[in-house]
């Protein structure tokens, strides 16, 4: 049986984006101590822009929206870290988990996995990332109002995309790029009744501004089509190694399984963000992220003591409180945002004094 004392941290969160940076903010804040480890990258540091945070200009990079969100997770006291977590195992009698990363072993109470998932990306010619190729319908559907607008794929998801993105042009084409279709009989007459055109030539080149943006692309039949951007339908690659090896549950579509505040079939360890099923948004990971963030602290929080607790260890005492680690006790005295405002080392070491 593990002591507070053994743990490196309370709660360790494998990945850096929204979801996993909103759960380590609310961990710290409520007095857990906390390490992020995250190898970087990520679909949220490939934006350019930011769009459907409120209170987010849209002229914020992914970078940007990301660096903030590191820096509030650190001046509230937690730990970031840059690398790689290479394993996750439970520990003697389900006692926490054994972190392994690049940086040596870590011993935590919780684990939360915000890992996400890779877009399958096409083949080239391709325009650049958030210039003329877009990953999000919902994100960035308003951009192409009345333009002319691609989508890039042979299943199902590419033709439903197509058809609700007539929603807000009616210049919208599929491009197949030479393969066969692979959606169902009902969905192609589906297709048949909405203005969207299946190209099934394949491409050969593309055309783009002075800025970078796409112009159109090139067709190895010799046509050129006009396109403002696009979206490629291919497919995602959830990075589920750790949840695997820990005999997480995952559902039929790839996605991890986890209930309403984020904990998966493995107790003590959550998922959020990309990796679990829902909007793929980044305020939708950041309601993840905090719902699990707060459901870890009313796990591990020590107060109130139970009846049970009581009547085995006692009441509580005036040293046993307050709960939080002496270092983010002095980080919390020290912040802006404490109530009596931020506390000088002097101040502190008179409050000390005064206890004693």
């Amino acid at each position: 049986m593990y002591t507070d004392e053994q743990f490196d941290y309370d709660v360790a969160v494998v990945g850096g984006g929204p979801a996993g940076l909103t759960s380590a903010l609310y961990t710290t804040r409520l007095g857990m101590d906390t390490v992020v480890v995250n190898r970087g990258g990520g679909r949220a540091a490939m934006m350019t822009d930011t769009h459907n945070v409120i209170g987010v200009t849209e002229d914020v990079s992914g970078n940007e929206f990301l660096q903030t969100a590191r820096e509030q997770v650190e001046d509230y006291g937690g730990t970031y870290r840059r690398g790689f977590v290479e394993s996750v195992e439970p520990l003697e009698d389900d006692d926490g988990f054994g972190v392994a990363t690049d940086d040596g072993d870590l011993t935590v109470k919780r684990v939360v996995l915000a890992t996400g998932f890779a877009d399958e990306r096409p083949d080239p010619p391709l325009p650049r990332t958030g210039k003329g190729l877009h990953w999000c319908l919902h994100c960035d559907a308003f951009m192409f109002v009345g333009e002319p607008v691609f989508v890039m794929g042979t299943g199902e998801a590419a033709a439903h995309v197509a058809m609700i993105m007539l929603n807000y042009t009616d210049d919208v084409d599929i491009l197949t790029r030479g393969e066969e279709p692979e959606w169902s009989e009902e969905t192609q007459t589906l297709l048949d009744n909405h203005p969207v055109e299946v190209v099934d030539t394949e491409l050969s080149g593309k055309r783009t501004d002075e800025n970078g943006w796409l112009e159109a692309y090139e067709f190895e039949d010799g046509s050129v089509r006009e396109y403002k951007g696009g979206f490629p339908m291919l497919g995602s690659d959830y990075h589920a190694e750790i949840a695997d090896d820990l005999g997480v549950e995952r559902n039929d579509d790839g996605t991890v399984d986890v209930d309403d505040h984020g904990e998966t079939s493995v107790p003590g360890v959550y998922a959020v963000g990309d990796l679990t099923p829902g909007h793929n948004q980044i305020p939708v990971a950041m309601g993840e992220g905090a719902d699990a963030g707060i459901a870890i602290h009313k796990d591990l929080r020590k107060y109130p003591r139970s009846l049970e607790d009581i009547e085995a260890e006692g009441a509580v005492e005036d040293v046993d409180v307050p709960a939080v680690s002496p270092e983010l006790f002095a980080t919390a005295l020290q912040h802006d945002g404490h109530a009596a405002g931020p506390r000088s080392v002097d101040e502190e070491a008179e409050a000390a004094a005064d206890d004693d």
